[in-house]
């Protein structure tokens, strides 16, 4: 058996060049849309991989986002360095959609005073306090 190839070789070989400009991962994809290639004993994602490479380290505290919206492009032009929070803006997730609401779902403003973060996610705290009501009522 021969000595692997680097990664770079075999990350070069395994993209496609699309129509859009996207450099389309044709390897392993992982169930949520990125691309996944070995390096040493484990998986790291190609776009990572790829901006690294081509751009140069990724700085502490930022994640890569796809500026084109495809998961499996690895092209480096559509590679940006930025903040969780500004990579969740962007997207088209459900936690995008929420992100960016200045009120909850029942019209109380989601400013300092009214608002709790917890796990990640933030809460209304007077909508908390109705419901923790209405159960201490029905109990």
């Amino acid at each position: 058996m021969g000595k692997p190839r680097p990664i770079r070789e075999r990350l070069l070989s395994r993209l496609l060049i699309d129509p859009s400009g996207c450099l389309l991962w044709t390897g392993r994809i992982d169930r949520y849309g990125y691309g996944n290639i070995a390096s040493g004993r484990r998986m790291v994602k190609v776009h990572r991989v790829m901006y690294e490479l081509f751009v140069g380290p990724i700085p502490d505290g930022l994640e890569i986002d796809h500026l084109c919206r495809v998961r499996h492009c690895a092209a480096p032009a559509h590679l940006e360095a930025v903040t969780r929070r500004e990579n969740t803006l962007r997207g088209k997730s459900l936690q995008a959609l929420n992100a960016v609401k200045t009120h909850c779902d029942h019209g109380h403003a989601f400013d300092r005073a009214n608002t709790c973060v917890y796990r990640g996610s933030r809460y209304c705290r007077a909508c908390n306090r109705a419901a923790k009501a209405r159960k201490k009522a029905a109990a």
